[in-house]
């Protein structure tokens, strides 16, 4: 499986009472695949999926799964802290009938760089599914060095790597190391920010954020991308650099759901330990998305 262009790390919308809006993520799926993205990445990070019960979990798979109904790739967020749940949610994405899995470096109990490619291991000899590595040592607090990944790219059904350690050499190391030797690994950005730089240096798309609320724009920015129109990219890029720069004013999701209210699209508030945007910050994404010609 080889992945390419822009796959949308799907918010969680909820109600009013904080239950999971299963209507609302139907209609952002539609917003999505209307805008052309390549893929959704339901239960990640953007999904708020630590506050979310395993029956909730269950619900928000099946539904994005039943409803993409095969207009576009569903990968999901399977990763987890410990490997045998990893492949138990892994297996269950599989059965349900999602196309790859989204799987995070163990957070919290901070492998080792053996326990990691262990890990990685262990998961892709159990499941036999596609594996798409997630990278982000600001939320795990390990980063996987690039002599782990290479190694980890040479087991069966890893079909890329996810990279948002926020370190542009590391990315350029993985394409160079890795990517050039193995043209069925995929190098997608974990930094909205980055997916220019990163697919600049060979990089083949991003997992993104500001997709929820502008799929559209990042759709274009990928595709130009892709067909080596860079400078027109150049010019996308930093027409976006604001926008994506305050979509990360406070802790993910926060703000994009917020922004995404605004403008009129599912979303709801963020589940505790998270909470809603401070009133400045509020106005400032507020002033910002009037910028964008986003709200009046």
């Amino acid at each position: 499986m080889r992945l390419k262009g822009t796959f949308t790390a799907l918010v969680t919308p909820f109600l009013e009472d904080n239950s999971v809006d299963l209507e609302g993520l139907k209609k952002i799926i539609d917003l999505q695949i209307k805008a052309g993205i390549t893929g959704i990445v339901p239960l990640g990070t953007t999904g708020e999926t630590p506050t979310l019960s395993e029956e909730e979990q269950d619900h928000v798979l099946k539904t994005a799964i039943a409803h993409a109904n095969k207009r576009t790739i569903v990968m999901a967020g399977t990763g987890t802290n410990s490997t045998d749940t990893t492949i138990k949610k892994t297996k269950k994405a599989k059965e349900l009938g999602a196309d790859c899995a989204l799987v995070v470096a163990p957070y919290y109990n901070k492998p080792s760089q053996q326990g990691l490619y262990l890990h990685y291991k262990a998961l892709v000899e159990e499941t036999e599914f596609p594996v798409l590595v997630y990278n982000i040592k600001g939320r795990t607090g390990v980063n996987i060095e690039t002599d782990t990944l290479l190694k980890i790219s040479e087991l069966p059904n890893i079909i890329g790597v996810k990279e948002a350690s926020g370190d542009i050499n590391q990315m350029s190391d993985v394409i160079r190391l890795i990517k050039y030797k193995n043209e069925n690994f995929s190098v997608l950005s974990g930094d909205d920010g980055l997916t220019f730089p990163l697919m600049a240096l060979g990089g083949d798309g991003v997992v993104s954020v500001a997709s929820n609320l502008l799929p559209e724009r990042i759709c274009n920015l990928v595709n130009l991308c892709l067909s080596n129109k860079f400078q027109d990219a150049q010019k996308e890029h930093h027409k976006l650099t604001k926008i994506i720069n305050t979509l990360f004013i406070e802790t993910n999701p926060a703000p994009v759901k917020k922004a995404m209210s605004l403008v009129g699209m599912p979303a709801g508030k963020v589940r505790l330990p998270l909470t809603d945007l401070t009133k400045a910050n509020e106005d400032k994404l507020i002033t910002v998305l009037k910028e964008y010609e986003l709200i009046k």
